[in-house]
């Protein structure tokens, strides 16, 4: 295999269970060698239904996967090199952790010495030296999904596959286990594909994203500029939290937007995707990117706004107001003790640079759903 050919790519694949609708409409992805690729979006996006194509699970109703440069046409999910980790661990109760994790060897006819050999490195690997002589049922949510990631890692695979490994994990533990899977895939430079519906995990953890809706990936890209420069309105909505205005382009010039607003307000924004004069659009914008007038404004664009609620939270204080008929308009201040903050019932105006505002296509009814 080349130095710079990919170690996965799905080429022209299509997915259809009724022999009607496609659930993967024309999926074209290149995954490079070493690289932590995550599939991300709603449920029915066509993301779980990918990586089980990946793992062998579920068969391309057209196109073709390859795997090294090979077809994995007809090569059964055992023989693929591939290890997967599942949202439910799927561990045997009846096996202590060491047989769990040696199982994969077992099956590949490994040696007894040698599979105990291969999984006491592979438990130290997820720290849970000492545990192997342990039942699953005597171990934490967290210690267990260490258990099935050693079980995937222990016979070294090319690939390795996670589907909604952290979904039953409480909060804080679902965030320390991010972390850990990450640092692993640092120090053991394995390729990892990571399916989940959970944006801060996939931005947390990921060199690239692949987001999808609707059986087609719409966009793929590093987590920052997903976040930073998402391309449509769904990618918009669907990373991080966002606030939406509609409107009418009214000028276009140098990469930027003059836009009518719906309750009669004017904006500049940056012209990311949009149509021509005439065209509608939905502007998009992070509550961050956003200033109370009068505290670190850019006076750019400014609109009246009017103060429904405000919520402490530490280190920043969140303002929900009514803007140009948007009710949930949200500002992300930070917090300063002694400083007069907004109160509910006053207005005033919030205040944002063209450069933070993005002009998208508009919002399709089901991207909001």
């Amino acid at each position: 295999m080349g130095a710079t050919e990919p170690l996965v790519q799905f080429k022209d694949v299509r997915k259809t269970y009724d022999g009607d609708t496609l659930v993967v409409k024309n999926l074209n992805l290149d995954i490079g060698d070493g690289e932590f690729l995550t599939m991300l979006g709603p449920s029915g996006s066509g993301k779980t239904t990918s990586l089980m194509m990946l793992a062998g699970f579920e068969v391309p109703t057209h196109g073709e996967i390859l795997l090294g440069g090979a077809s994995l046409k007809n090569t059964p999910p055992h023989k693929r090199d591939i290890g997967m980790v599942f949202q439910n661990y799927a561990l045997f109760p009846h096996m202590t952790v060491a047989e769990n994790v040696a199982f994969p060897l077992s099956v590949r006819n490994i040696g007894k010495s040698e599979r105990e050999e291969r999984a006491e490195k592979a438990l130290g690997m997820v720290r849970l030296d000492g545990l192997g002589g342990r039942r699953p049922a005597q171990l934490s949510g967290g210690q267990q999904q260490r258990v099935a990631l050693a079980r995937a890692l222990v016979f070294e695979p090319r690939l390795v596959l996670m589907d909604e490994p952290l979904g039953a994990l409480d909060k804080q533990l679902r965030e320390h286990m991010q972390m850990e899977i990450k640092h692993l895939h640092d120090r053991l430079g394995i390729t990892v594909v990571y399916v989940t519906h959970d944006q801060t995990e996939a931005l947390t953890m990921s060199d690239r994203v692949a987001v999808f809706n609707d059986g087609i990936i719409q966009q793929l890209d590093s987590p920052r500029d997903l976040y930073e420069n998402p391309n449509n309105s769904f990618v918009a909505q669907f990373i991080g939290e966002n606030n939406i205005l509609n409107g009418t382009v009214e000028a276009l010039a140098d990469g930027f937007a003059q836009v009518r607003l719906d309750g009669g307000g004017a904006v500049r924004a940056r012209a990311v995707n949009v149509g021509g004069i005439g065209a509608r659009t939905s502007l998009s914008f992070r509550p961050e990117k956003v200033h109370i007038e009068g505290i670190g404004a850019n006076p750019e664009n400014h609109l009246p706004a009017l103060v429904e609620e405000t919520i402490y939270h530490g280190d920043h204080m969140r303002v929900r107001a009514k803007v140009d008929g948007n009710e949930d308009f949200t500002v992300k201040m930070r917090y300063r003790s002694g400083r007069e903050e907004p109160k509910p019932g006053d207005q005033l105006f919030v205040a944002f640079a063209a450069e933070d505002c993005l002009a998208l296509d508009p919002v399709p009814p089901t991207a909001t759903a």
